[in-house]
């Protein structure tokens, strides 16, 4: 469940629109949350967790998180120390298994990447209607740049007022409705304008969809020729506290390398706190509370603010490659056709000091999916028999940069879409002991829930649709590279009900992780963890992963997914 998804997604507007046409929520629709009462309305009470001969076993997933964790792996940042010395573990604890180098005689696939380290060097200056209001870095606002130049300016560039900054043709919408913006700045809130209303047809009701996120409100932009754009920050649309913005902003960022070095984009991309957007809508004559509830009501028009932005930002630029580490179990009789484990194995590395301590170790996020990649992976290498499918185990770089690594991947697949069976994804598994639901992010989409369900009941327990899919979820890991690409994917865990203690404190641990600990050093690995629950997700997974790889049938997209499509012209392919 990650905060940052890929920039590179559907470059193309008209790949845009056809990926997003009838888009599904992260739990299919609002009818599929509202219906999920009838599942759990029958849920098992016993609390007995059987734990068959595979392997899996808690306290080996709880010892690789610890090494995964510590601090001797600097928080896992690609193009640091901490990024070989995750790469190497993953890639001899394969090998350890017996496992076969998964791309052409090696563990590792090349993923080129620039590193931005773009800094300020001023403040966010606001002039007009005799207003000259400095706005500071990291306590106002956030700025950085993906051109690949020494450095970028606003200089006295106009602010406008979109909206959502959305447009939406099957939704019949479009913030930028007669509106030029070439060489202005665009401020824009976070989320999409289902988030707000009472109407369930808005959108996708309170359910994101992908013109809710920030990555696609910067493409948007660029495409519409701004110099740049600016996100208002508001906590609860946003599904994260500024903290955690200002922690993935600051510093050295990656961005894919591309062939005009960035410079479709907009020159400046950033953040606005929610207490400086109304300073400036103030400032502009304009109330903010008034035109947040306008900007959600169909016809809304851009609102030019009668003010300008100036900034800059003075760049340092490192061109590299990093990894994603690749391992193969080749199949017994179809060899040719694959199922697929994810996982990324990055975190934030070092950054600003809180609470005395600058290390972003990354133990939920996501030291614990790497360790249930390497509990499958041994599950899997003590079964008596190989399975008739390979299975690919890939652990990945760069999530917490936008995806990349699992972007790069389905760009340049070391093994081909059309004959990957699925991809099972592992990301931020829970530490709260056994769960009597398996959360389903994308409920509804494909037929890889119904593999869920049956799975689940093997273990009693039952499948809930996301039940915060206002967050987005569904665009922030890395199973929505390979659904963007057609490959079904499944992002499933316990998430929501505790066999021990209930619904309640599931969604009091996961307010307090939100509010403390994502994205901060704080996400440290804890002895006293009950790591029941992640053996139970792993061992669903591995099921999952048994049954699909036993087959000969391949799963699809449900017929109402965006991701069908491609899927079927794939596999006619």
């Amino acid at each position: 469940m990650r905060l940052l998804s890929s920039p590179a997604l559907l470059a193309a507007p008209l790949l845009l629109l056809g990926l997003l046409s009838g888009c599904q929520s992260n739990s299919g629709s609002e009818t599929a949350t509202a219906t999920a009462p009838a599942e759990t309305a029958a849920a098992p009470t016993d609390t007995a967790i059987v734990s068959p001969p595979d392997g899996i076993t808690a306290a080996d997933i709880g010892q690789r998180i610890k090494v995964l964790s510590s601090d001797e792996f600097q928080g896992r940042k690609p193009f640091t120390v901490g990024e070989e010395k995750a790469t190497t573990y993953l890639a001899e604890e394969f090998r350890k298994l017996g496992l076969k180098p998964g791309n052409k005689g090696s563990f590792f696939q090349e993923v080129p990447l620039v590193e931005i380290t773009g800094q300020p060097t001023q403040p966010l200056t606001i002039t007009g209607k005799g207003l000259n209001l400095k706005l500071d870095f990291k306590t106002d606002f956030m700025a950085f740049t993906e051109r690949e130049v020494p450095s970028v300016e606003l200089k006295s560039s106009e602010l406008v007022f979109a909206g959502y900054g959305v447009v939406a043709p099957e939704y019949q919408w479009n913030d930028y409705a007669g509106l030029d913006v070439k060489g202005k700045t665009v401020v824009v809130l976070v989320n999409d304008p289902g988030y707000a209303s009472s109407d369930s047809t808005l959108f996708k009701g309170r359910a994101m969809t992908y013109y809710g996120r920030w990555m696609y409100k910067y493409e948007e932009a660029a495409r519409q020729g701004a110099a740049g754009l600016l996100i208002i920050h508001d906590t609860k649309p946003a599904a994260y506290p500024w903290s955690v913005v200002q922690t993935s902003y600051s510093g050295a960022k990656l961005r894919p390398q591309t062939a005009d070095k960035g410079a479709s984009k907009a020159a400046v991309e950033g953040w606005l706190t929610l207490d400086a957007a109304k300073k400036i809508f103030q400032a502009a004559g304009q109330n903010y509370d008034q035109l947040y509830a306008a900007a959600g009501k169909r016809g809304f028009k851009a609102v030019p603010l009668g003010l300008t932005a100036s900034t800059r930002i003075e760049n340092t630029l490192r061109r590299r490659t990093s990894k994603n580490v690749v391992a193969l179990l080749p199949g017994d009789a179809r060899a040719n056709e694959y199922v697929m484990y994810s996982a990324h194995w990055d975190h934030l590395g070092i950054g600003p000091v809180v609470n005395g301590d600058s290390i972003y170790n990354g133990a939920l996020d996501n030291a614990s999916g790497c360790a249930g990649l390497l509990a499958i992976a041994r599950a899997f290498t003590r079964l008596p028999q190989r399975p008739a499918r390979s299975v690919v185990f890939l652990a990945v770089t760069g999530e917490e940069q936008g995806l990349l690594g699992s972007a790069y991947y389905a760009a340049h697949p070391v093994f081909p879409l059309r004959n990957t069976v699925a991809d099972l994804n592992m990301d931020d598994l829970g530490a709260d002991g056994p769960m009597r639901d398996v959360t389903v992010v994308g409920y509804g989409q494909s037929d890889l829930d119904d593999y869920a369900r049956a799975a689940a009941k093997e273990q009693n327990r039952y499948i809930l649709p996301d039940q915060q899919a206002e967050k987005g979820y569904y665009y922030r890991s890395d199973h929505f590279s390979f659904a963007k690409v057609g490959v079904p994917s499944l992002y499933a865990s316990g998430a929501a009900d505790s066999r021990a203690k209930g619904k309640d404190y599931i969604s009091r641990q996961h307010e307090e992780f939100e509010a403390k600990h994502y994205h901060q050093p704080s996400d440290e690995y804890n002895p006293a963890w009950d790591l029941r629950g992640m053996e139970q997700d792993a061992r669903l997974l591995f099921e999952i992963g048994r049954k699909l790889a036993n087959e000969s049938t391949f799963p699809n997209w449900k017929a109402s997914s965006e991701f069908r499509a491609v899927r079927d012209q794939s596999r006619r392919g």
